[in-house]
Parts: structure tokens; C-alpha cells; sequence
């Protein structure tokens, strides 16, 4: 029997429980405890519509109209705890750099990282344009389910316009001549102004990416192509036209091993046999590979294991091979014999040239001692040092160049980093293109010919079409303007110093009036190129201001061969890329305007 104060205890606990839902989870003395009642979800309905989401919208649509193109503002990020500091404008570093704890933002920035991851390029368009469209929304009469309606139907036309022979701001792609090609790196390089890079700078990394490119394509194209891999090695504090490019791979090796490496032993005049180990080669038990070691009776293991390292190495020297590669660590008294046997011995490539190895020779990386076969071994043209910036190199020369080392100077880290990534995301838009062999028109002209088409389609809509999508046509020109508002201020965003933008109403491409031109000017005295600078001036052309009220009118092609010929530094856009961030900037606001109520768990 307990005592008549613990009985009086339990009742007490058992009356608290009933009255406040909390959790009894001991009954003895000294055992008994209690947690907090558990919080209801908080519900919040309309979300877009609450103050708080439309400031932080309105702040991440600022950051990343400031960022856009070749003189958009940099951006530094950093924490609160000090570290690393990074100056970018880069879509990819500012996303992973943001932190937002709002539902939504957090919605928004996955569906633009998942667009980058993709496809690397326009993750700025797609940010501007989705906020955009979210503003618009909120600034009409419209339900959210007829914005979402009409405004999937204008996507859908943009993607059939861009998809048709007649579409005006497309230009198909000649792979017999560079120069489109350099065009189209040229523009991805310039809008990255943290590179920091010099007209002839741009020219010159133009050159070694679009190389470096054509290298990674396969010389025997087959039905199914399958592209090298182009590697960048970092060398900092040397001049960006110092940089070159390498068929092959670079590997870094010790200064105390750059000399004395060769002769290398060889299976013919012109051919160089290659192990690849992936396995340890440092005779620790714990890492032997997944093989089995048999070790005799008053013999050390130790000595057992380097007993077997070196009956390795006797394999490979009969087999031929001239060159071998550890993705770990080799015994020193295995590199020995393989060096006095004339093979060079490379370590501590790590994982990540495993691939980039087994691709460019046809190696098959041996796991274990047990799987050594000739049939792994892969094949190189040849051996060479290479001296640059007081590091030693081993030249990797394949017979056939699949794979390539991009030798990528700058002038501090963290220009070289933004250099870096701007050379990746120009080298996978190369790859793109090789797929949708067509380019956009850049410098805003895209957005502003779109608009232009947008706006002339949708001023006389069957009646079939707006019952279907259940509007007025009051209602979907609403929709139809903050559509086409949308992407103009995607071209707005090109203009960081206040300069007068124009279209003209003929191609409908963007055109730019420097602030310091008195106001008494003709427009057709002070305008040059357009944005794209495909277009001159014309006498017979007109223009507007742009987001200016004015009748609709159908914009027309200027694309043709000889002005793609005659025309000097054409500014492009990546045709996959562009057309994708179109669709995911009005899914995600689609998908953002028909959220009704955020329900969050706040225990």
C-alpha cells in the first residue's frame, strides 16, 4: 500500500491531465514528469495577400532586378559569424546564399534552384519575371484562378511562337563557322561582371571555353554521343590571358617529383599502358581492397602485405604497364620498384578524377588486388611535364581527346571562383545548344519582340477561347498586360543608370537612350544598336517609350543571313535555358497565387 499523500498526488495529476490535455508520464516518486500542451497548427489564409509577403517579395525582386546583366550590382555575402565573404551576382551563389524562413520564399527559391541545377543559365529572368507576375497579380481585378488560367494560356503561347518557323526572336545555329558560338559564350562571360574581365580578356576565355568545349565532342559522332569533361585548375594572382587549355589531363605532382619521373616504359612507339587503382595501395590492413591476405606462421603481417603490394607491382611491370594511377595512397617501397622499373607512379589523384581518367582511357578503376587484369588496363598517346606558375604538371596526352584541363587564371580567389562558374555555366549552355540548336536574341530583345507578339494576339480573343477559360475579355486583357508588363520589366532590369528604354514598332526590339541626352533630341539621333545588337537605325523606324500605352502592332523578323554575317558581337541567349525559365516562372507563380492557407506546425 502507498501512502495516502501519493494517492492525494495521483488524483491531482489525474484532474491537471483531463483539464489540460497534457501527457502523465510517471506515477512514482521522484519518476514523475510533464510536457507542455502541444500548440495548435497556425493557419494563415491568402498568404500573398498578408503585408509581411508581399515586403519580402517586393526585397528578393529588388536583389535580383540589381543583379541582372553585364552591369548589374554585386552582391556580397557573408554571415553573421564572420568567415568567408563572397562578392557575386551569380543566381546560383545568391539562392544558396539567402536565407528565408517564410513558406513561400522558401517555394520560390527551390523551384529557381531546381531550374539552375538544370540548366545553369537565366535564373535571374526567372526570378524577375515570376516576381513580377506575382505583383502584377495582386495590382488587378482578377481572381487568382482566372490569372492562373489566362496566364498559362500566354505561356502557352510563347512556347508554340518559339517553337514556329515564323517566330522572330529565334536564330538557328551554324556549327560549321565559330562565330555564333563565341557569341554565345562571349554573352554569358559578360554577365558576370564579378569576373572582372577586360573586353580582350572576355575575347580571350571566349576562345579557350568554346575550345575546350569542342574538345569534350566525341571525334566519331554515333546515335547516342556522349560528351567529355572539360576540368578547370585553379592557378590565381597571373594574368586571365595566361590561361590556356590542354587536351588531356593536368595532374599536379610535387615539385621533389618533377624531375627524375621518366623514362617511361612503353607498350609500343606511340602507345603507353595505364593501371588505375581505386583501391589503397599503402599496405594498411584496414584498406586492402576487399581481397584476403594469407599470412604464414611467425611471419608479420606487415611484412605479408608488402609482400603482396610488391608481387602487384611485378605483375604490372610483365604486363607492360607504363603508368600508374592511385585515386589514394602507394607504398613508398612500391613506388620504388615501379620507378626503377621504369613506370611513373601517380598518388592522391582523388575520387573526382576517377571518372575523367576511366573516360579518357578506357581504364577500369581495380578495386581490389584480386581483380588485376590486363583487360583493365587503358591506353594513352603519351607522357609530358608541363611547367606553369611554380607548379609542376603531368600531362595525361589521350589518343583520343574527350576529356580537357582548362588552365584558368585570375587576379584574386574570388574572381577566379566567379570566372570558374561562369566558364561551367558557358560550357553547359554550349551543351544545350548541341541539343536545341537554336539561340534567342539578348540584351532584353527577347522580352520586349515576346511582348510585342503577346500583346498583338490577345487584342481580338474568340469567344471560343475566353469561355473555355472562363473570363471576359475585360479580364484577360488585364491578365494580357501584366503578362507583357512582366517581361518588359525583365528588359528594364538590363538598365542600372537610368537611361531612357525604347522599342521600336517595327521588330519590337529593345533600344537604350543614355541619361545625358537633352530631351530636345530625335531618338533616331541619339539610339545605336538595339539590345541584342543585331538591328541598326533606320529612317523608317519609329519607337516608344517602353511600358508605354500604344496601339498593338505585329513585330517582324529581322533575322537573316546577312545581317547574322555583317553583324559584329552579337549578344545571345541560351534557347533551352530561356524558354524553361519562362515555363517555371509562371508554374511557380501559379502555383504560389493558388496556395489558400499555409499551415505550419508550431510545436
Amino acid at each position: 500500500m502507498y501512502p495516502v499523500h501519493l494517492y492525494l498526488s495521483f488524483i491531482k495529476l489525474v484532474l491537471y491531465k483531463r483539464n489540460s490535455s497534457q501527457v502523465l508520464t510517471g506515477l512514482l516518486p521522484g519518476k514523475m514528469s510533464r510536457t507542455d500542451a502541444k500548440k495548435p497548427s497556425l493557419c494563415t489564409g491568402e498568404p500573398l495577400t498578408k503585408e509581411i509577403i508581399s515586403h519580402r517579395l517586393s526585397l528578393f525582386s529588388k536583389i535580383v532586378k540589381s543583379c541582372y546583366g553585364p552591369t548589374g550590382r554585386l552582391k556580397q555575402l557573408h554571415n553573421g559569424m564572420g568567415g568567408y565573404v563572397r562578392t557575386t551576382s551569380l543566381s546560383s551563389a545568391l539562392l544558396s546564399g539567402l536565407s528565408v524562413s517564410h513558406p513561400v520564399l522558401k517555394l520560390l527559391i527551390a523551384s529557381l534552384q531546381n531550374h539552375v541545377a538544370r540548366f545553369s543559365d537565366s535564373g535571374l529572368f526567372t526570378a524577375i519575371f515570376c516576381c513580377s507576375l506575382l505583383e502584377k497579380s495582386q495590382g488587378i481585378n482578377v481572381t487568382s484562378c482566372v490569372f492562373i488560367q489566362v496566364s498559362q494560356y500566354l505561356l502557352s503561347l510563347c512556347i508554340d511562337y518559339l517553337a514556329s518557323e515564323a517566330c522572330g526572336c529565334r536564330i538557328p545555329v551554324d556549327f560549321s563557322s565559330a562565330k555564333m558560338l563565341l557569341d554565345l559564350v562571349r554573352s554569358v562571360l559578360t554577365s558576370k561582371p564579378a569576373s572582372m574581365l577586360s573586353r580582350k580578356e572576355t575575347d580571350h576565355i571566349s576562345m579557350l571555353v568554346l575550345k575546350a568545349f569542342l574538345f569534350t565532342v566525341p571525334q566519331n559522332a554515333e546515335a547516342s554521343v556522349v560528351l567529355g569533361k572539360c576540368l578547370y585548375i585553379p592557378i590565381k594572382d597571373k594574368r586571365v590571358t595566361d590561361s590556356t587549355v590542354y587536351p588531356g589531363l593536368l595532374i599536379e605532382i610535387p615539385e621533389i617529383h618533377s624531375t627524375g619521373m621518366f623514362s617511361v616504359q612503353r607498350e609500343t612507339s606511340s602507345t603507353i599502358k595505364m593501371a588505375l587503382f581505386c583501391m589503397s595501395l599503402s599496405g594498411d590492413v584496414s584498406d586492402t581492397g576487399g581481397g584476403s591476405i594469407l599470412v604464414h606462421q611467425g611471419v608479420s603481417l606487415e611484412a605479408a602485405v608488402l609482400d603482396q603490394l610488391l608481387d602487384l607491382g611485378k605483375r604490372i611491370v610483365n604486363d607492360g604497364v607504363g603508368l600508374v594511377i592511385c585515386q589514394k595512397v602507394i607504398h613508398p617501397a612500391l613506388k620504388q620498384y615501379l620507378k626503377e622499373n621504369h613506370i611513373v607512379a601517380i598518388e592522391r589523384v582523388g575520387i573526382a578524377m576517377m571518372e575523367p581518367l576511366k573516360q579518357m582511357t578506357g581504364s577500369q578503376p581495380i578495386p581490389s588486388v584480386q581483380f588485376l587484369s590486363p583487360v583493365c588496363y587503358g591506353n594513352l598517346k603519351d607522357l609530358k611535364m608541363q611547367h606553369f606558375a611554380s607548379k609542376w604538371f603531368l600531362h595525361l596526352i589521350p589518343n583520343d581527346p574527350a576529356v580537357c584541363s582548362l588552365m584558368l587564371c585570375n587576379r584574386n580567389e574570388t574572381a577566379w571562383d566567379e570566372l570558374k562558374l561562369a566558364c561551367q555555366t558557358a560550357e553547359h549552355v554550349l551543351q544545350l545548344t548541341i541539343k536545341d540548336p537554336w539561340v534567342l536574341l539578348g540584351g532584353g530583345c527577347t522580352e520586349t519582340h515576346l511582348s510585342s507578339y503577346i500583346r498583338h494576339k490577345s487584342c481580338n480573343m474568340p469567344s471560343s477561347t475566353l469561355e473555355e477559360l472562363c473570363c471576359s475579355q475585360a479580364e484577360f486583357q488585364l491578365v494580357a498586360d501584366s503578362f507583357c508588363c512582366s517581361l518588359e520589366s525583365v528588359a528594364c532590369s538590363l538598365e542600372h543608370d537610368d537611361s531612357e528604354l525604347l522599342t521600336d514598332t517595327k521588330w519590337g526590339h529593345l533600344w537604350s537612350v543614355p541619361p545625358d541626352v537633352p530631351c530636345d533630341s530625335s531618338w533616331s539621333d541619339v539610339v545605336g544598336k538595339c539590345g541584342c545588337g543585331l538591328c541598326d537605325k533606320q529612317q523608317t523606324l519609329s519607337w516608344r517609350i517602353l511600358r508605354s500605352h500604344s496601339s498593338p502592332f505585329p513585330p517582324h523578323s529581322c533575322v537573316n543571313e546577312s545581317l547574322l554575317t555583317s553583324a559584329e558581337n552579337l549578344i545571345l541567349d541560351c534557347f533551352a535555358a530561356k524558354r524553361n525559365g519562362l515555363q517555371v516562372a509562371v508554374e511557380t507563380a501559379s502555383l504560389l497565387l493558388d496556395l489558400s492557407y499555409i499551415i505550419e506546425d508550431q510545436n
